[in-house]
């Protein structure tokens, strides 16, 4: 008696005769643009970089396109090589179905860093500002996402005690109360994520080249692996070794990738800007 019902969302937010737009989409949109105008105001403050950026606002106005191709190419990669192989080996048109859903975010994170790499490369950019600046955006997107996994009634989570006040059943996940995951992962991935980051941009984090990368992928794979264990894991995957998840192995080499950034981060000490 105590278990909410989902409320049912359309998952097309705006539809204009034969054209939709889902929410989804808006996420994706909303992240990027949110972002974008988040970083701005970063590379503006001399006072969090101990002088100039680095780099300017108009180089990373021109980044924007880059790293929004790198989060859709490689999150589509990422989601067809880690989750549904079989599938895409069967039918590789679908592949290109991106309305259809199916995006990793692991994926896209590989794909912003050779993002960042290459545009970096190209325009004679330090590669751990620009990536440190990405990093600390990120939450935004990430927290919209989930939001938007939540209006979908996708990735819900395991079975739930009914007598859990917040405990939901989803139209399609059968009769059982689940954990909102979704809403779960949007506090730690989003709102925890974003704050702690914030707290370390204030602290001079970004005076320390790849520091903010390397927090940023520590807590996040903490984040994500303790989200894990309230989600339902994917159908066609399962539990894997030891009753862990897809997305828990993947979340281990960010930690571990992440410590190492931080660690020679605090090693390299301040760097003096020009």
């Amino acid at each position: 008696m105590l278990t909410i019902a989902f409320p049912v969302f359309d998952p097309v937010a705006i539809a204009i005769g034969p054209f939709a737009i889902r929410w989804y989409a808006l996420a994706y949109i909303g992240g990027i643009v949110l972002g974008w105008l988040y970083a701005r105001r970063i590379i503006r403050n001399g006072r969090l970089w101990g002088g100039k950026a680095p780099f300017t606002v108009l180089d990373f106005d021109d980044f924007i396109l880059w790293v929004t191709l790198g989060i859709i190419l490689g999150g589509r990669t990422g989601y067809v090589l880690f989750y549904n192989l079989d599938f895409f080996m069967s039918h590789p048109l679908d592949i290109f179905k991106l309305w259809t859903g199916g995006m990793s975010f692991h994926g896209g994170f590989m794909g912003c860093v050779i993002a960042v790499l290459l545009f970096g490369w190209k325009r004679g950019i330090p590669v751990l500002s620009l990536g440190d600046v990405t990093c600390a955006v990120g939450p935004i997107g990430l927290f919209l996402g989930r939001l938007a996994n939540f209006v979908n009634s996708e990735l819900w989570g395991r079975p739930a005690d009914p007598s859990l006040p917040w405990a939901m059943v989803f139209p399609n996940g059968g009769p059982l109360p689940r954990h909102p995951s979704q809403l779960y992962e949007a506090g730690l991935e989003g709102v925890v994520l974003f704050i702690v980051l914030a707290l370390l941009i204030r602290a001079g984090a970004l005076k320390r080249p790849g520091l903010i990368i390397g927090a940023f992928a520590t807590c996040y794979g903490l984040a994500r692996i303790t989200g894990e264990f309230f989600r339902e894991p994917d159908p066609q995957l399962g539990f894997l070794w030891g009753g862990l998840t897809m997305g828990m192995l993947l979340s281990v080499p960010m930690i571990i990738a992440g410590v190492l950034f931080m660690g020679a981060a605090w090693r390299r000490g301040p760097q003096p800007n020009p």
